[in-house]
């Protein structure tokens, strides 16, 4: 049953299917994609720069200005994070803080104001309550939420929009990769992801459509992905498409340093703190590829991904496999987090939030 005292813009939540525990989803089958829910949040920022209260409205279409800032000068965000079911029922969320300081710092950079963090986080609870019956049973997935700032308002010289709006919308996902398998990665050296005081370091919607090509280069040859080396240099692992790249070497884990063209994730700190508590060295350094060739065993880490082990990486002409499966830090990282996700594991550094 839909939770109580959730407002739409037009009144009380009322849909015909409230009363359904889960939503007529085939939760076996669940991929990653879009399955439209019912609810999505929006919340509109006053010309002085101020948010509104926002309001839940049925899941569709939006409308917007052809010279809205977003669609002439890429001004947006957004962020990704994850709702889940509990063995007990109850729904729970994971460093959604984090998340609402992600966008707070990318929001700096692109000259827009965002939502403080307290409504960031109400947004989020509001959305995933009212999409309650789409969050799937215990073990068959998550309810993946997307929260947006675009730039609405109306700007035809190069400058920040005037208006903006908040928009989260939820869909139910299964595994990003199917089965979580190992990834075959081709390491692309003559395009890059970002440059040193660019936007690398927010997760502005600019970022992404330009790894399309080297990403469907390396898929036409049979790879899963690309991971790009530092735009500098051309030496330096820096990230994959859309998640963090880990190398493991004896007892030492690194990853590259934080340095503004890599962003901040927030499964990356995670896994950072959680193999440090496993005993392990933890580096954050400019990696060269050269370490990167010579590891026991590389996993990349995401909110979509989780921790998903590298299986292989390809560079000019060169392969090399790594450990992976059973006794591999990645399977046991991978075990911890979605454990503490799930409330299988006891969460004793405040990571999670229950809703219910």
């Amino acid at each position: 049953m839909a939770p109580p005292n959730l407002q739409t813009s037009s009144g009380p939540i009322n849909t015909a299917d409230s009363n359904e525990e889960y939503a007529r989803v085939n939760w076996d089958e669940l991929g990653f994609g879009v399955i439209p829910t019912d609810f999505m949040y929006v919340m509109k920022c006053s010309k002085e720069g101020d948010f509104l209260h926002g309001n839940l409205t049925p899941y569709g279409n939006i409308e917007l200005s052809p010279s809205a800032g977003v669609l002439n000068y890429g001004q947006g965000l957004f962020e990704g994070l994850k709702a889940y079911r509990r063995e007990d029922g109850g729904i729970q969320l994971f460093r959604v803080d984090q998340n609402a300081l992600r966008m707070k710092m990318g929001a700096e950079r692109l000259c827009m104001p965002s939502p403080s963090v307290d409504q960031f986080i109400h947004a989020v609870k509001q959305t995933v309550l009212a999409n309650k019956r789409w969050v799937p049973p215990p073990g068959k997935g998550a309810l993946y939420l997307r929260p947006m700032l675009l730039g609405t308002g109306a700007v035809l010289g190069l400058a920040p929009a005037p208006e903006y709006t908040f928009l989260i919308f939820a869909a139910p996902v299964g595994n990003y990769h199917k089965d979580q398998a190992a990834l075959n990665l081709y390491v692309e050296d003559k395009l890059h992801r970002a440059i040193p005081g660019g936007t690398g370091g927010v997760k502005s919607i600019t970022n992404y459509s330009p790894v399309f090509l080297p990403q469907s280069h390396a898929k036409a040859k049979g790879f899963s992905d690309v991971l790009f080396l530092d735009s500098v240099n051309g030496k330096y692992v820096e990230e994959i498409t859309a998640c963090n790249i880990f190398i493991v070497k004896d007892n030492v884990l690194s990853t590259p340093a934080i340095q503004g063209t890599i962003l901040p994730g927030i499964t990356r700190n995670s896994v950072i703190e959680l193999a440090t508590s496993f005993g392990y060295q933890v580096e954050e350094r400019l990696i060269p590829v050269e370490d990167l060739l010579e590891a026991d065993e590389a996993f990349c880490t995401g909110t979509a991904v989780i921790v998903n082990p590298i299986g292989s990486i390809s560079y000019q002409g060169k392969r090399v496999e790594y450990r992976r499966g059973k006794g591999a830090l990645a399977q046991k990282l991978y075990e911890a987090v979605v454990g503490i996700q799930t409330g299988l594991v006891e969460d004793n550094k405040g990571w999670t939030l229950q809703l219910n």
